[in-house]
């Protein structure tokens, strides 16, 4: 680009628009600056480093992304730069995690208390309570994000980012760490996490100002009309960290040993996830119910004879429809000492939910609800909501043994070959999924419910669904 002489130009709109161009050209070069510093070091970032698109805003604090494109502000860009170029390097980095992870356009989870609101609303405030409320559940979601951004950036020993660390931040680490039992930090837990400290004003304000590295206005989940995330540009970041999971487990192995935990968290976050209730309908089959079908009725010859012969219509309603609802299904519980009786019940009651749900179920089920540890103890069949019901409410636990998944596949597989199914789909087991798995494919689709995110410890075989309670998609 060639430069004006500002000297020159005598026009005040004229000056103004080619300093502008000179301050959108030096940002441009200083964060084309910090993309290639970065490269050098890790190279399997190559295509994530290089998605984005370069746009001055002067509204912007110091800079932020939309997963499309980087915004920064000319002037504090470069006062960043001037103070330690590390803090671009980081800065850059903490917005291509933040993409990764799909910061920006998951759905905000509302789980604030009416106590934080209390304890983090201003005095004299005049915000109604879910006002203050959807503020605070953003504002612990934004610090959830950049903590697990900078975490792992801090995990990271690369010179180009390597920065010392407050006594505060070590302290923030070692807590979550301690409370989450040294499961991987990514934004879900922490929230979580943070959310059960119950922080005064002061205190969320000062975590606040030390993890904040970039703005978050241009984020969906911000947007004042609340589109639907883009589907695009979650696609387009999913094959991306996907490539990158890829290429760390293997070509770059060496290299990504010195980026902390970030392949274990892009495992997590590449996982499949499975919603409970889309997943109950693969078992449903087709069949016929008392009831109009609109999709195969046409009101048109209905009308027409009814203004032709007065009473008398062309065409009648099918008295039947066909409808794909679930019939024959099996839920196991692994009552062994690893399960509690907590998780136990939750998971039941969001069956239960499930169950009850006319749109999902006949009216008339065949379900075997089996405790099992290293043997089968009990095996209860429901056939209407009222048996499903009473179990609900007369619900005993037996067992609290080892587990051992083999006994309750060879007890269904017996059923089955009894004919005391129809046409069994699925298999549900609820499981810490620590036990011994059977080497042979069952004949029916099966999904181990886990009670919370195991970071990829337990070895689900591949014939087999995960889903965990823990995830927003449960229910």
């Amino acid at each position: 680009m060639v430069r004006i002489g500002l000297d020159r130009l005598e026009n005040r709109e004229e000056r103004s628009e080619a300093i502008a161009i000179q301050l959108d050209e030096i940002g441009q070069k200083i964060l084309g600056a910090a993309r290639d510093e970065l490269y050098i070091g890790m190279r399997f970032l190559d295509v994530a480093l290089s998605s984005f698109f370069y746009e001055m805003d002067g509204t912007v604090h110091p800079f932020g992304t939309d997963g499309m494109k980087i915004y920064f502000h000319p002037k504090e860009l470069g006062g960043l730069y001037k103070e330690n170029r590390i803090l671009v390097n980081r800065g850059y980095l903490h917005m291509v995690y933040h993409c990764l992870f799909r910061h920006m356009l998951k759905i905000v989870p509302n789980k604030v208390k009416q106590s934080t609101v209390g304890q983090t609303m201003e005095e004299g405030s005049m915000k109604n309570t879910d006002q203050a409320a959807k503020e605070i559940t953003e504002r612990y979601w934004d610090l959830s994000c950049d903590i697990a951004v900078e975490c792992l950036i801090d995990s990271n020993d690369h010179r180009s980012i390597r920065f010392s660390r407050s006594l505060l931040r070590r302290e923030t680490y070692r807590r979550l760490q301690s409370e989450l039992e040294h499961k991987a930090l990514n934004a879900e837990r922490i929230y979580e996490c943070i959310l059960s400290w119950q922080m005064e004003e002061k205190e969320l304000i000062r975590l606040e100002k030390e993890f904040y590295v970039d703005d978050h206005q241009y984020w969906d989940n911000k947007m004042p009309d609340k589109k639907p995330p883009n589907p695009d540009l979650n696609r387009k970041w999913q094959e991306i960290d996907e490539q990158m999971e890829t290429d760390m487990e293997t070509f770059s192995k060496e290299a990504s040993e010195k980026m902390g935990d970030l392949v274990g968290q892009l495992s997590i976050e590449n996982r499949e996830k499975q919603n409970y209730r889309q997943f109950l309908e693969k078992f449903s089959i087709i069949r016929e119910e008392m009831g109009v079908d609109p999709d195969t009725f046409d009101y048109t010859f209905y009308s027409y004879g009814l203004s032709l012969y007065g009473n008398m219509p062309l065409i009648e309603p099918l008295e039947t429809k066909e409808v794909k609802k679930v019939r024959d299904f099996v839920i196991v519980i692994d009552t062994s000492m690893s399960c509690s009786g907590e998780k136990v019940k939750q998971f039941l009651e969001t069956t239960y939910d499930v169950l009850s749900s006319k749109e999902s179920f006949f009216e008339k089920v065949n379900i075997h609800i089996i405790q099992c540890d290293e043997k089968v103890h009990s095996d209860v069949k429901v056939t209407d909501e009222e048996s499903l019901k009473n179990y609900m409410e007369s619900l005993a636990l037996y067992g609290e043994g080892g587990t051992d998944f083999r006994p309750a596949f060879e007890y269904v597989n017996e059923l089955v070959d009894n004919n005391e199914f129809e046409d069994l789909r699925g298999l549900i087991y609820f499981t810490d999924g620590y036990g011994v798995f059977p080497k042979k494919m069952p004949v029916y689709q099966t999904a181990f419910v886990l009670p919370e995110e195991d970071d990829g410890e337990v070895e689900i075989p591949a014939w087999a669904i995960r889903i965990v309670m823990e995830d927003d998609l449960w229910i």
